[in-house]
């Protein structure tokens, strides 16, 4: 009741899972970061100036003249069949009914643990991690078990022993990872997926970055080499807009079986628009030339932000590390375990320039010497004074 006797009390009547629901931290900084004046390696956006705009402008417009009164009516709640026909081939290992399109990779993370986690279940995540998919799994009133990262993705060893502790669901994001850039090795990949067959837990493969290769082959996805236990999430938010809210679910159709309820459930389906557009571009094969066209945009800004860490950080006796990944957004700096890089967040952007601290990445708060910079929107010249900043922030703060 309010104070005045009448109406509802929102907060008394919300649910219990409400105040799991954590703001997110990242979007935090970034209203910090809009004024223009600082220069932001905060977020994980896709550089804007690449976006096919009279490419979609061209597609949407086929769409309306040839098939217009179909793209804008309701539709099957596992999507267009011929967008999953595109996505389905993609995974030999899977057909068109092992294919789910949601709306967003968001939303996919959201389905699947609505699907597969109860109160109380643990789930097994690298620490760090990406924090949408943790603000994802908090609400359904779950446990956390912090996995091991490295160069070369989670440790097998680490993974182990939290499904030895009963961790119900695995979470991992294969390529590129989000936020320390780094990827699974092959021999890992074989032994993550061998390790959710021993002990029958599923895994969840967050794929947004694969396609954003630079450097070496390709390596095989989680659910090519075991459909049986892996869900996977793809998106086009990456390689073509985010503003689409267009992404997918692999996996057999027993994993991917109440995940259609679930969607059906909450928005009933995917824009039949947006899906429409989406596959005309494809056929059109634009989307292999906007690929090469990102991948060699984020290629430049990767090296350049390379070479600015040496300069500015290179000293050995300064204590700092960074990852160099092979793609994907992003580059995780590590400092001396006395580095407070939350502490130091604040200074950084009164000098002039934001990144991410490493305690976002974690499930319990506490101090870390990590952070985050992501190279995908910053122009050369604002990497260049941008690290400058930056490096002399966090020599101060050893």
């Amino acid at each position: 009741m309010n104070s005045d006797g009448r109406g509802v009390n929102w907060s008394a009547r919300a649910a219990r899972r409400t105040t799991r629901l954590r703001p997110s931290s990242i979007r935090e900084i970034l209203k910090l970061t809009q004024t223009g004046e600082v220069i932001s390696f905060a977020g994980g956006l896709p550089a804007a100036e690449l976006f096919p705009v009279a490419a979609v402008r061209a597609a949407t417009d086929r769409v309306l003249t040839e098939r217009g009164r179909a793209a804008l009516q309701y539709s099957t709640t596992e999507g267009d069949a011929g967008l999953r026909e595109w996505i389905a081939a993609r995974h030999p290992q899977v057909g068109i009914d092992g294919v789910q399109v949601v709306s967003g990779s968001q939303q996919g993370l959201d389905l699947v643990a609505k699907c597969y986690l109860d109160p109380g279940d643990s789930v097994a995540v690298a620490a760090p991690t990406y924090p949408g998919a943790l603000r994802s799994f908090e609400p359904y009133e779950v446990r956390f078990q912090p996995v091991k990262i490295d160069d070369d993705g989670i440790v097998p060893e680490s993974l182990e022993a939290a499904l030895a502790a009963g961790s119900t669901l695995i979470y991992v994001i294969p390529n590129f990872d989000n936020p320390t850039g780094a990827s699974l090795s092959v021999e890992r990949r074989h032994a993550v997926v061998e390790l959710a067959r021993a002990y029958g837990v599923p895994i969840i493969e967050d794929d947004p970055y694969g396609e954003l290769r630079f450097d070496g082959a390709e390596l095989p996805r989680l659910v090519d080499l075991a459909p049986d236990v892996v869900i996977h999430a793809g998106t086009f938010s990456k390689t073509l807009v985010p503003g689409f809210r267009l992404a997918w679910l692999v996996g057999s159709p027993a994993a991917l079986d109440p995940v259609v309820r679930a969607k059906q459930a909450a928005d009933l389906h995917t824009s039949t628009f947006t899906q429409f557009i989406a596959l005309e571009i494809v056929r059109s094969g634009l989307l292999e030339e906007q690929v090469d066209k990102v991948r060699d945009h984020y290629r430049g800004r990767r090296d350049l932000m390379l070479d600015a860490l040496d300069r500015e950080l290179g000293d050995p006796a300064l204590g700092f590390r960074w990852t160099r990944p092979s793609g994907g957004m992003f580059i995780w700096v590590s400092g001396p375990d006395s580095l407070d890089t939350t502490a130091l967040a604040r200074a950084a952007i009164a000098a002039g320039v934001a990144y991410v601290p490493g305690e976002a990445f974690y499930p319990e708060p506490g101090q870390v010497s990590g952070l985050r910079l992501s190279y995908s929107v910053a122009s050369p010249d604002q990497i260049e004074s941008g690290i400058a900043r930056l490096g002399h922030i966090l020599r101060q703060g050893t």
